[in-house]
């Protein structure tokens, strides 16, 4: 049997002008996915996927001849990894000569948005030995950044670069770590669709350069009230660019601290910087799922 391991991520800053170049400041995050082969002399590749209570999700029967879809649970789903496995096998001759079983089991709720389909992505391309940016780009697209959090180890700033990005580690542990949490909204932002509707958006040098520089006084950023600031100026600056109020103004105005949307806005996990008494205060308001910086990220 062969094992493969991903990270899952989440995006601290850069959201959406990542996919123009842009700095961004991402982490992998603790829990992740592992992906488990057990080969035969078959032609036949069986998939089935389990979620964090060990149910099977999603299943899939393949013929390995032409990656062919026998049966499945999700058609869909399965077409789309029928797509990347043969990518992989393209780019990688001697990948999946013969048939086998594939576990995946996920260690995140998969509503979560952390990373289902790049986690997944990045332990095929380590199984096919090949480059996992070339399955991203020849299969479900974005920046990459996701994929890139999958093999880290900590913290990264990553510039996209067709396939073969950028990828600077970095170190980020401010010293009011433990005032800083993770909430979600209790709903799934489909990155794909905001990943489109941005496609057409013109960002000047001028806010790349202001973009970039607050990532970089983020990473450096030695007390909260600064680091603050920039969450408030980061949040300002990517809400006019795509025409939204930003989280905080709209859900929460009356948190003590400073709030900053996290990938693509609107649904999946935010990042609220505030004190000891902020996980009661987004319990209150309904907001049950409330973890730790230092729980969350790797």
């Amino acid at each position: 049997m062969n094992s493969f391991y991903s990270h899952g991520k989440l995006l601290l800053t850069g959201e959406y002008v990542v996919l123009k170049g842009a700095h961004a400041l991402a982490i992998p995050c603790s829990k992740g996915q592992r992906l488990t082969f057990t080969p035969n002399l078959e032609s036949t590749l069986v998939w089935e996927s389990y979620d964090t209570n060990k149910t099977v999700w999603f299943s899939a029967q393949f013929d390995l001849s032409q990656m062919t879809i026998r049966e499945t649970s999700n058609p869909q789903m399965a077409k789309r990894l029928a797509q990347v496995l043969l990518v992989a096998k393209e780019e990688n001759q001697t990948f999946l000569q013969n048939g086998g079983r594939v576990e995946t089991y996920l260690e995140f709720d998969q509503n979560w948005g952390l990373g289902s389909s790049s986690t997944l992505i990045a332990s095929i391309a380590q199984w096919a030995q090949v480059n996992p940016f070339v399955i991203l780009e020849r299969s479900f697209g974005g920046s990459g950044y996701d994929v890139a959090c999958a093999q880290a180890t900590t913290p990264i700033v990553y510039t996209r670069n067709g396939t073969s990005p950028q990828i600077k580690t970095v170190s980020f542990r401010p010293p009011f770590i433990d005032n800083l949490f993770f909430v979600y909204l209790n709903q799934k932002k489909d990155s794909s669709e905001a990943v489109r509707d941005f496609s057409s958006v013109t960002v000047t040098e001028e806010l790349f350069d202001k973009i970039n520089d607050i990532t970089n006084q983020l990473i450096n950023c030695t007390t909260q009230n600064d680091f603050n600031d920039l969450l408030q100026l980061h949040e300002s600056i990517i809400g006019k660019l795509i025409g939204q109020t930003p989280i905080q103004e709209r859900l929460f105005a009356d948190f003590e601290g400073r709030i900053k949307s996290l990938g693509a806005w609107g649904g999946d996990f935010i990042l609220a910087s505030g004190n000891s008494s902020s996980p009661s205060y987004f319990a209150n308001l309904g907001y049950s799922t409330v973890i730790p910086y230092k729980e969350m990220c790797l």
